[in-house]
């Protein structure tokens, strides 16, 4: 993610976009993202796999009220990871 140097990170929740449904579910807060602004965070959204998402700026308090967050641990690189089949060759 590119940032200047006038662009701060703020933390930005994400719901569902489709604000309907989001009250039928209770408007869950699906995730956390850190980013500079509403559509770098919608962008991060996505590129975690989640499907139309909406971000709206949260304070730090709310955080824990995510249902998922991302788990990033320094210096890893998750790689592709592919089971190897259990099935009976013939």
């Amino acid at each position: 993610m590119n940032e200047t140097a006038t662009e701060a990170n703020k933390l930005w929740g994400i719901y569902h976009t489709d604000r309907e449904y989001a009250r039928t579910v209770g408007d869950p807060l699906r995730t956390v993202v850190e980013a500079p602004t509403k559509l770098a965070a919608e962008e991060a959204a996505a590129r975690l796999g989640f499907g139309e998402p909406w971000a709206h700026p949260i304070s730090r308090e709310q955080v824990n009220r995510a249902q998922w967050l991302s788990q990033r641990r320094p210096g890893h690189r998750q790689e592709l990871v592919h089971k190897k089949s259990r099935g009976v060759r013939v």
